[in-house]
C-alpha cells in the first residue's frame, strides 16, 4: 500500500493555476519538482506509487505522482530534500485541512478519493462548496 505526502500549495488560488504554472515549467524544458527542507524518512515507502496531495485554500484538491525523492545542497551547504514529481495532476474529492508546516505523511487508506475522470456534476462546483456537501453526506 503506498504511503503519500500532503503540502500546502502556497501562493497558488486553484488547480487550475498549479496546472498553468506547471505547464510553463514544461515549456522551458524544466522537470517539475517541489523542495521541502526535511527528508522523508520513509522515502522508499512514498516513492513506491506514493503521490504528493496538494492543498490549496485550505482543501486538499488534487494529487500529484511522486516519482523520485533526492537529498540534494544548496549554495550555502544546507541540506534538503527534493520531490520529483509526475506531469500528471489528478483532482481527488475535496477534503477540508488546517494549515501546518512542512509536509505531512498521508496513508492510502486516509487519502481523498479521485475524482472520476469525465467529473460528474459535482466537477462543476467549486471545490469548496464540493467540500461542504460532502461534509453534510449529500455528494
Amino acid at each position: 500500500m503506498a504511503l503519500h505526502l500532503r503540502k500546502l500549495c502556497v501562493g497558488v488560488e486553484s488547480v487550475e493555476q498549479l496546472q498553468d504554472y506547471q505547464a510553463r515549467r514544461l515549456k522551458r524544458g524544466e522537470r517539475l519538482r517541489h523542495d521541502t527542507r526535511m527528508m522523508p524518512k520513509r522515502r522508499d515507502e512514498v516513492i513506491d506509487g506514493g503521490s504528493l496531495y496538494w492543498v490549496i485554500k485550505g482543501l486538499i484538491q488534487v494529487r500529484q505522482p511522486i516519482v523520485d525523492i533526492t537529498p540534494e545542497v544548496d549554495g550555502e551547504g544546507r541540506g534538503f530534500a527534493r520531490l520529483h514529481l509526475g506531469p500528471e495532476l489528478v483532482r481527488v474529492a475535496p477534503r477540508a485541512h488546517r494549515p501546518f508546516q512542512g509536509w505531512r505523511y498521508l496513508q492510502a487508506a486516509d487519502a481523498p478519493a479521485d475524482l472520476a475522470a469525465g467529473g460528474g456534476a459535482e466537477g462543476d462546483l467549486p471545490a469548496e462548496i464540493q467540500a461542504e456537501l460532502r461534509s453534510l453526506g449529500i455528494l
